[in-house]
């Protein structure tokens, strides 16, 4: 008896091995068996993937969002401790201040050196009044020595007036000059002082647009792939701490045989079907076909189209539909993608279009 059982179970076995053969040598050879004018290709969901990192390092101070959750662009998703920022930044500031109060004083002096300097003109122009009434006195007392109508002594006194006439010229015109260098130096601290002012205006800006970065935003709308970090730990710069799916740019990659990828154009209408939604056929259109051919990926099954060179083509689906098919679609999905290389063949039935379930 248990040996007429363990035959008929071999016998049962064996017939389900070939039942499960027969129906997977039907699927392959079957489910892309199309109109010559239709080429297809199997390959997998994808979206544009973008990291959310710290540009500074820093300690995690806290993530406000989880894996799975959608965040709108600008949202907060975690923030950096910025205690280490806040200090530079008052730093910075005293230092401004202080460059402020230098600026002040430079100021000043060029005006103290500037009143200086109008005295010292007005002395001038006195010593020279002084200077030419003392020539013109020489003048007329050298005449009248030469008569004998004045004593020589007169003549000679009247020399030394001018001479001493031109030694307060000359020491004016030396004030003068000594208050132009003053001035000169006066401003130039002013100058000095502001390029430091700017520095150090410059520097607060620096400190506070780090400051605002250690806020991390979402940079567009999407939906958190992977928590990378958490609250506590120490990133570096460009330290990663959320990755992010852009939901609106999901399309699927696939390849075609450089036979069909000739006929293939940018905005071409195609047809997706994800294995997890057979039933359910998702529109798309062509937005990339490479212009070099590679070797065939392991990913493309049939044995002829590993025989050839692939082009690889993208299939994006349009961002209106894909608030329809949030749930259906997810990145990493497998699925087939059919393109029409013949605009004249109409779609097979299996491929019409249906309403979402």
């Amino acid at each position: 008896m248990n040996t007429d059982w363990k035959k008929w179970a071999i016998r049962l076995a064996i017939a389900a091995a070939l039942i499960t053969v027969f129906l997977m040598l039907r699927y392959y050879l079957t489910r892309d068996q199309l109109d010559e004018g239709i080429a297809s290709g199997n390959g997998r969901i994808e979206a544009t993937e973008v990291d959310v990192a710290a540009k500074a390092p820093g300690r995690i101070r806290t993530i406000l969002a989880d894996e799975g959750d959608e965040v709108k662009a600008g949202q907060i998703l975690a923030t950096i401790d910025v205690d280490a920022l806040e200090a530079q930044r008052a730093q910075a500031q005293a230092q401004t201040q202080a460059v402020q109060t230098s600026i002040q004083s430079a100021q000043m002096q060029v005006a103290q050196a500037l009143s200086q300097r109008a005295a010292a003109l007005a002395q001038l122009r006195q010593r020279q009044a002084d200077f030419a009434a003392a020539r013109r006195h020489l003048g007329r007392s050298t005449a009248l020595a030469a008569e004998g109508a004045t004593p020589r002594q007169e003549q000679e006194d009247d020399h030394a007036r001018v001479q001493s006439a031109q030694a307060g010229v000359d020491a004016a015109q030396a004030q003068v000059a000594a208050i132009d260098a003053a001035i000169a130096t006066a401003r130039s601290q002013v100058s000095g002082a502001q390029a430091n002012a700017r520095a150090a205006q410059a520097l607060v800006r620096q400190v506070e647009t780090n400051i605002a970065d250690a806020t991390l935003r979402a940079p567009r709308d999407g939906r958190v792939q992977y928590r990378i970090a958490e609250p506590g730990e120490v990133v570096g710069a460009g330290g990663k701490v959320l990755n992010l799916i852009d939901l609106s740019d999901v399309y699927l990659t696939f390849f075609l045989p450089e036979q069909a990828v000739g006929r293939v154009g940018l905005g071409d209408e195609a047809r997706i079907v994800l294995d997890s939604a057979p039933d359910q056929v998702i529109p798309a259109r062509i937005s990339f076909v490479a212009d070099v051919a590679q070797f065939t990926p392991k990913t493309v099954e049939t044995r002829d189209e590993r025989q050839k060179l692939m082009f690889r083509v993208r299939a994006s689906i349009d961002p209106k539909l894909l608030a329809r098919f949030r749930n259906l679609v997810k990145s990493g999905m497998p699925g087939m993608a059919y393109v029409r290389i013949d605009r004249a063949t109409p779609w097979p039935a299996k491929l019409a279009l249906t309403p979402l379930k």
